[in-house]
């Protein structure tokens, strides 16, 4: 059995939806866990399925899913957001996987909706080629491989590994799925990535909020680059702060002999020719050239605030 664990501090529209989908998988051997700050009442949603309600308090979302993971029944936990929802065969598929037994958990994309807004959908399709994102598979099918690191939006584990390694890191958020997996690598623990395996997964709405999500992912994984180095040390995650560092200082060149002139112009000039292959690659998934060209404006400055915030978490005591 499953049991499909579901932290949030209120009962909202997003979690309404969430349960109205998870009410309609194609699997019918599960259970809910939702774990609020509050007790909620959950008759006005339109699910006949049994959902436990756990009121937590005010703790972060890696602390709600230890206390879920704690009563839950199921002898594989599956993850998701509040703020996404399953496909019809997403059990049902994961479920296949797990017949491997040196599986101990897999995760697979978070599509953005289709009726996301537009600049909703601007937030999710940046993330669609490697230049803008470093990980599009996150966001859009890629091809199934092992992975050491993966979301919490929609992540599923044998019961027995996620107690085995102390589950979330309660100390953490954002990075406490990070953890989670470190922990699972190093114990010798196999995690997959299954790209049939899906949840749709609202993205932020307008740029400001983009911007603090990314700069939220940019401090842990400056933090974590001395936590967790075998995990966060990876050049893609630097790539940003160079870039940064790079728009502050590198007209500094200017004054120094050449081709010191010249290297800045061409590093420029590589940046801008990453950006527009970056572009077609997204257009080729989505085909919507408006979202596309509006992604051309919140790569840079995702890439800037992003790095800032990297720096950061990496410089933080």
């Amino acid at each position: 059995m499953f049991s499909i664990i579901i932290p949030c501090k209120k009962s909202n529209d997003l979690l309404k939806e969430c349960l109205d989908y998870i009410s309609k998988l194609d699997y019918a051997d599960f259970e809910i866990i939702v774990l609020p700050d509050e007790c909620v009442e959950t008759q006005h949603c339109r699910v006949s399925i049994r959902i436990r309600i756990i009121p937590t308090g005010p703790i972060k979302p890696g602390a709600k899913r230890n206390i879920g993971a704690q009563h839950a029944q199921g002898e594989i936990l599956a993850f998701i957001d509040d703020d996404a929802y399953p496909a019809l065969d997403w059990l049902k598929n994961a479920l296949k996987y797990f017949e491997d037994e040196k599986v101990a958990a897999l995760g697979g994309p978070g599509l953005t909706p289709f009726d996301d807004s537009f600049w909703q959908q601007v937030s999710g399709a940046m993330y669609l080629s490697w230049f803008a994102g470093a990980n599009p598979e996150r966001f859009y099918p890629g091809k199934k491989r092992f992975l050491d690191d993966w979301p919490s939006m929609n992540f599923l584990i044998r019961k027995n590994d996620f107690l085995a390694v102390g589950g979330f890191a309660e100390n953490f958020w954002p990075g406490e799925d990070t953890a989670l997996c470190h922990n699972l690598v190093k114990a010798g623990k196999k995690i997959i990535y299954c790209p049939d395996v899906l949840v749709y997964h609202h993205r932020r709405k307008n740029l400001a909020e983009h911007l603090n999500q990314a700069g939220q992912f940019g401090w842990q994984r400056g933090l974590f680059a001395k936590k967790f180095p075998a995990n966060s040390r990876k050049i893609k995650y630097f790539l940003p702060s160079l870039f940064l560092l790079f728009a502050l200082f590198g007209w500094l060149a200017l004054f120094l002999p050449q081709p010191f002139n010249l290297i800045y112009f061409l590093l420029w000039l590589i940046y801008f020719v990453s950006l527009i292959i970056s572009f077609v690659q997204i257009y080729a998934k989505i085909k919507k050239i408006k979202i596309a060209l509006a992604t051309l404006i919140y790569i840079p400055l995702t890439h800037l605030w992003y790095g800032w915030r990297f720096l950061q978490g990496l410089l933080k005591h």
